[in-house]
């Protein structure tokens, strides 16, 4: 039986930002499927230019209030970088730290609050505070866990302030590190509920082959810094960034789109999984292992999966950094810093994937040119192409409008869009 259906989202909620989704099929075929931003443009590299390099990185974490701590170390990191500066090995630890806040706490605000919805049945987090009230405590302790861990190494949960050009501002006291350790192991129990709780979400069956892009890690996992990869074999330096994403503009989107060996591909928490699983702690690994993700995974829906095994690898991690944190005593956290004119570039996966931060300064130590490429931008066009594919899959008996406009929208909000960062 070769049916009819109609999809017209405007704009789909439990996302960040506007946009769209239209898909239309005739007689089983599918004539239309789109995505497309609406969002107003956004021109905060104007917004850097002429800026000082001490004012940059607390100016650009307001671009985005959730991956405000990535913002801020994409642009310290490509101030240090044209200023050919190395920061203390202290200061290293407490940055990561402060990303493995951040990953955590946005990947529960995603888990829970936007995606979760979906596979309990209801239209928003609202309605669950009474029909799942243990999951809605779960994720506020799990939220809170990450957040504090922000709070105590970048001074602000959101816009972080001790994340500076050179280094870190000030060292937590060790007795605060070793609560923040306790507290992290007191959250693991959390985690295990947690994963019960998505072991039962049905996961969409569905797949098509894409290219990943991520950093690479080479001895850890990899958040902030080092060599770019796609899965297809792509591999690039940093400051190579340009030749990764390759932005172009389409008339349906006021963001660009972003393409490398193929029309699109994926960036974010699946990217990093297949490119860098073997890098994985142990306990993630078993958690991967127990819900049937495997590199290399095609199927969008898989990145919710892939969160949670991120959330258990920076909670352990956190705890190791806190621990070797705590023992170093009083360290130096700032390197010396003198401006020169140069170019750099800092890229550091935030939750929803790569972000580059890309400077020019004179000799003033003053920002005369800025670029930025955010996760969002990168998938897009994957986003895009997704959605015929899912559209023809799906496109069966049984299938109606109602059901077809949720299998859309989940298949966006696994991506977790940050669209209003991705107008830039």
């Amino acid at each position: 039986m070769k049916i009819d259906l109609n999809v017209d989202v405007h704009h789909l909620t439990r996302v960040e930002g506007h946009g769209n989704i239209h898909v239309r099929v005739r007689a089983g075929k599918v004539e239309e499927a789109r995505w497309d931003v609406v969002e107003t443009p956004r021109f905060f590299e104007v917004m850097l230019k002429g800026k000082h390099y001490t004012t940059a990185g607390i100016l650009s974490a307001r671009i985005c209030g959730i991956c405000s701590i990535g913002h801020c170390l994409a642009s310290v990191r490509a101030t240090e970088s044209a200023f050919g500066l190395e920061v203390p090995e202290a200061a290293k630890k407490l940055r990561l730290l402060a990303k493995h806040g951040e990953t955590l706490q946005s990947h529960v605000l995603h888990l829970f609050f936007l995606a979760a919805p979906d596979f309990l049945g209801a239209p928003s987090v609202l309605p669950l505070v009474e029909k799942a009230p243990e999951a809605v405590k779960l994720a506020v302790r799990l939220k809170g866990a990450g957040n504090r861990l922000c709070d105590a190494v970048a001074g602000r949960t959101t816009h972080p302030v001790s994340l500076q050009v050179g280094g870190v501002a000030v060292l937590p006291p060790r007795a605060r590190l070793l609560a923040l350790r306790d507290e992290l192991e007191r959250t693991l129990p959390d985690l295990a509920a947690a994963a019960d709780l998505i072991a039962g979400f049905d996961v969409p069956r569905f797949e098509r082959e894409t290219e990943f892009v991520s950093l690479r890690g080479e001895s850890e996992y990899p958040f902030i810094g080092g060599r770019l990869v796609s899965s297809d074999g792509v591999a690039r330096a940093e400051h190579e960034y340009r030749e990764m994403t390759n932005e172009y503009a389409v008339a349906s989107s006021t963001s660009k789109w972003c393409r490398l060996s193929r029309a699109s591909f994926a960036v974010g928490p699946l990217a990093r999984f297949n490119n860098n699983h073997r890098l994985l702690h142990a306990e993630a690994k078993k958690l991967a292992a127990r819900l049937g993700l495997e590199p290399v995974c095609h199927n969008p829906f898989m990145a919710n999966v892939a969160r949670l095994v991120e959330c258990v690898h920076v909670t352990h991690d956190a705890i190791r950094l806190l621990e070797e944190t705590a023992a170093m005593g009083e360290v130096k956290t700032m390197a010396d810093v003198a401006p020169r004119a140069g170019e750099g570039v800092g890229a550091v996966e935030v939750p929803r994937g790569i972000l580059y931060h890309h400077y020019a300064y004179d000799g003033d130590g003053r920002i005369a040119r800025a670029n930025c490429v955010i996760p969002t931008t990168q998938n897009n066009a994957n986003i895009h192409h997704d959605l015929p594919v899912l559209a023809e899959r799906f496109a069966v008996d049984g299938m109606t409008d109602e059901k077809l406009e949720l299998l859309c929208s989940m298949l966006v909000r696994s991506y977790d869009p940050c669209i209003s960062c991705s107008v830039h």
